[in-house]
């Protein structure tokens, strides 16, 4: 399996320092900068543009790893894409069309990350696995950072690994992620784990960063 990489939320940033933020969990040894993006439509929530990935992106080299939880996402995939992402991810729950964006994603030289809401089975991803360089299982409702964790998208993630196969995939696991949680997901197969107040919720973003990183 590919290594643990971590991935905070600035979504649980302080959005009055977000450069500074972004530098910080750079220097304390994040290995993605997971930037969520939510529209209040398909989700209940307004969060960042394009226009604040272009700002922050100065600030570190690491990959941008963000997450359209927005419907419709392909009118807008160029527009992140030119603003500094890295992986763009879209969720198959809102997107009719889900081949095709992830084959506009790819045509951006972009990574493609397909997202599944807790309801959605694994199956929803069958027929695009050829196109997706990433799956993010979300393990609490999209929307709002510091929900509990469900427990039944462990034995999601696990059979997600088993479909992935020796593909080149990334398994992304997005709320609720700490510590323990963490030991769990990894066992089941994910080997990117999303984690917002478990790391900027602390006063030591190195320290919150290596707890999550059960298999080290």
């Amino acid at each position: 399996m590919p290594a643990i990489k971590i991935a905070p939320s600035i979504l649980s940033a302080d959005f009055a320092r977000l450069g500074e933020e972004v530098r910080a969990i750079d220097r304390d040894g994040c290995d993605y900068v997971h930037i969520d993006v939510m529209d209040g439509h398909f989700v209940p929530n307004l969060t960042f543009g394009p226009a604040i990935i272009k700002a922050i992106r100065p600030y570190t080299e690491k990959p941008f790893d963000v997450h359209l939880m927005i419907d419709p996402a392909q009118p807008f995939l160029e527009d992140y894409a030119a603003a500094g992402a890295d992986i763009i991810t879209v969720h198959a729950e809102a997107d009719t069309h889900l081949d095709r964006s992830l084959q506009v994603i790819r045509g951006l030289s972009k990574k493609a990350g397909v997202s599944l809401n807790p309801a959605t089975p694994e199956s929803a991803v069958a027929y695009v696995l050829d196109r997706v360089d990433l799956i993010l299982v979300m393990s609490v409702n999209p929307g709002f950072g510091g929900q509990a964790f469900i427990e039944a998208q462990v034995e999601k993630v696990r059979r997600l690994r088993a479909m992935i196969g020796d593909r080149p995939i990334e398994l992304e696991v997005d709320g609720g992620v700490n510590p323990e949680t963490a030991r769990l997901l990894v066992d089941a197969g994910a080997n990117v784990l999303v984690a917002g107040t478990a790391v900027f919720g602390t006063d030591d973003y190195a320290q919150a960063i290596a707890d999550l990183r059960p298999a080290a």
